[in-house]
């Protein structure tokens, strides 16, 4: 399970928590533009825009679970078990396989309203990166600098684009229903509620924080959605980059999710493995994990963008502490 966000504060952030119970690997990789995108059905991609984000590289690709491109266009792919399907190649479409769709997507657009016209003829189709990497069911938020949002679906109906105007992506169900649950929440609210119940009749305030009490909490993607929606869109607007990266991770940290509290199989545990952003106008990729609770950083631009190898920067490991005496 996973939550993707677009923070909106001065500039744009986006990215993502990865919720999974088993590491790949993954590191932070810088793919310039001249590296050689071979596609399984569409023609190479030699020449494109940069792309940053997290992978994990095998056999010298790099299969990214989220990222941004150098204009500030950003992607990520996200579980969508039980509904996802992925078609057989049909003549006359852009058969894409979603191991590539990141890449098929970030080489060449600059923005939501791009992408949405090169999806136009686009068909997932069911081609393994390879025997032992399977496809995952996916689906997938794309954002980019000015704020814009969409959500890419494609079930056994066919491929569905749709405008997300929260900046918010969780799991299943599918995003319509996600956005009609919203509206059984519309009560919640930072402040302290007014009494309704019984107008007339004067009731004890015996907390602070009642107005979300109604606020779903569960490890589940219609509890996170809900409760990132409240969070994201009622997080401050920082004076500094420095205010924004905090207020960034906080909002992703709210639905995090620990070891211990999502059990998947026997004595197995979901956890956020990472939470990452971007922002979207700079081209500086931020990171935490589980392991490690400070904010580390990778600027794009101090790649050289001009090369065909992959840059590659392995996560930093272990926590972090600060002795002050």
């Amino acid at each position: 399970m996973c939550t993707s966000i677009l923070y909106t504060a001065g500039d744009h952030y986006f990215g993502r928590n990865l919720d999974l119970e088993v590491s790949f690997g993954q590191e932070v990789v810088v793919t310039p533009r001249d590296y050689p995108f071979d596609f399984r059905q569409m023609p190479t991609l030699d020449h494109h825009y940069a792309i940053i984000g997290m992978a994990l590289v095998k056999d010298n690709y790099p299969l990214y679970f989220d990222g941004a491109n150098e204009e500030g266009l950003g992607m990520a792919g996200l579980n969508f078990a039980g509904l996802a399907h992925f078609f057989p190649v049909v003549d006359g479409k852009d058969n894409v396989s979603p191991f590539e769709f990141i890449p098929y997507v970030l080489g060449q657009c600059k923005n939501v309203a791009e992408a949405k016209q090169l999806l136009v003829n686009l068909n997932l189709v069911n081609i393994n990166f390879s025997d032992q990497l399977q496809l995952s069911p996916l689906h997938w938020l794309i954002a980019d600098r000015q704020g814009a949002a969409i959500v890419v679906e494609s079930t056994p109906s066919g491929l569905h684009v749709y405008d997300n105007p929260v900046g918010v992506l969780t799991n299943n169900p599918e995003f319509p229903s996600q956005m009609t649950n919203l509206a059984n929440y519309q009560s919640v609210s930072p402040a302290n509620p007014v009494n309704t119940l019984m107008p007339k009749k004067e009731l004890m305030t015996y907390s602070r924080g009642l107005g979300s009490h109604m606020l779903p909490g569960g490890m589940d993607s219609e509890s996170r959605f809900v409760k990132e929606c409240f969070t994201l869109h009622n997080a401050p607007e920082g004076d500094s980059e420095l205010e924004n990266v905090t207020n960034y991770f906080h909002c992703l940290h709210a639905v995090e999710q620990q070891k211990g509290l999502d059990e998947v199989a026997p004595a197995t545990f979901e956890y956020t493995i990472y939470s990452d952003g971007i922002n979207l106008a700079t081209g500086t990729f931020y990171y935490t994990t589980y392991e490690d609770n400070q904010i580390n950083a990778v600027q794009m631009h101090n790649v050289n963008l001009n090369s065909r190898e992959l840059a590659q920067f392995p996560l930093v490991k272990g926590q972090s502490i600060h002795a002050q005496n």
